[in-house]
């Protein structure tokens, strides 16, 4: 298992993997990345960017069986899913800035990543893990009140792809049993998630599979495997903390 960082440094973008509190830089990106440098960075200094740069992430809805069964939701036949855009990405330890034009409640939902590693089209659920990277954390912030404020149109896109409201990092790790983790949120300090991804509906292979029937996916691109039992408003000031063990803690405040 490796635990692949970006970061900014010497003024450029870098990669490298996370060892204890190092970073240790490698040649190249992600993908195709050559071997270390011999330089290093603390994480204390670490100045932290999304660990890729995706052309979009794909985030799910009623992806989870509790949160569907608390609900009331049907189990859903096919997978849910809108698109986060690349104005809405953020990395850990950045602010995630409440909108100007709205202000409403909004919400933080701590949720499992599917990094994708390689162009993935119309893929069979067999080689779907071929095409998979790693896994991240996520946080996918909602604007509540948008969705269903006109009752003639869902605003998914807009509620879903404020400025900063795709936040994702610190890192992406290789070589993790997806179904083994469990995704905890943390408010301030206070546990408010809790659940174990083996609870989806329609799991890692499965997602890459099916998404890259109705279009194609690029290296860096996330899938957001969606959320369970919960989410709450934010208020200014909070600090909200997606841990999963084995990849780590994604940290950021809402201000």
């Amino acid at each position: 298992m490796a635990r692949w960082a970006r970061i900014e440094y010497g003024y450029r973008a870098r990669v490298g993997v996370v060892e204890d509190d190092a970073i240790h830089l490698h040649e190249g990106d992600l993908f195709d990345g050559g071997g270390r440098t011999g330089e290093t960075v603390a994480i204390s200094e670490a100045r932290w960017l999304t660990p890729t740069m995706p052309t979009k992430m794909v985030a799910l809805w009623n992806n989870y069986r509790a949160a569907a069964e608390k609900n009331g939701w049907a189990i859903p036949a096919e997978p849910l899913y809108f698109i986060k855009t690349p104005n809405s990405f953020n990395a850990h330890g950045k602010p995630i800035r409440a909108p100007g034009a709205y202000d409403g409640r909004v919400a933080y939902e701590g949720e499992l990543g599917i990094v994708i590693g390689k162009t993935c089209a119309a893929v069979s659920v067999e080689a779907a893990g071929e095409h998979i990277f790693g896994y991240t954390c996520v946080n996918d912030v909602t604007a509540l009140e948008l969705l269903q404020r006109d009752p003639s149109f869902a605003q998914w896109t807009r509620a879903k792809n404020f400025d900063t409201f795709g936040v994702f990092g610190p890192v992406v790790s290789t070589a993790l049993d997806p179904l083994a983790l469990t995704i905890r949120t943390l408010v301030n300090g206070r546990e408010r998630q809790n659940y174990r991804a083996d609870d989806m509906i329609f799991q890692p292979a499965e997602l890459v599979s099916r998404i890259s029937h109705d279009m194609t996916l690029m290296p860096g691109d996330i899938i957001a495997c969606g959320t369970s039992l919960g989410v709450l408003p934010m208020k200014s000031g909070t600090t909200i903390e997606v841990a999963i063990d084995g990849i780590g803690t994604l940290r950021n405040q809402y201000i």
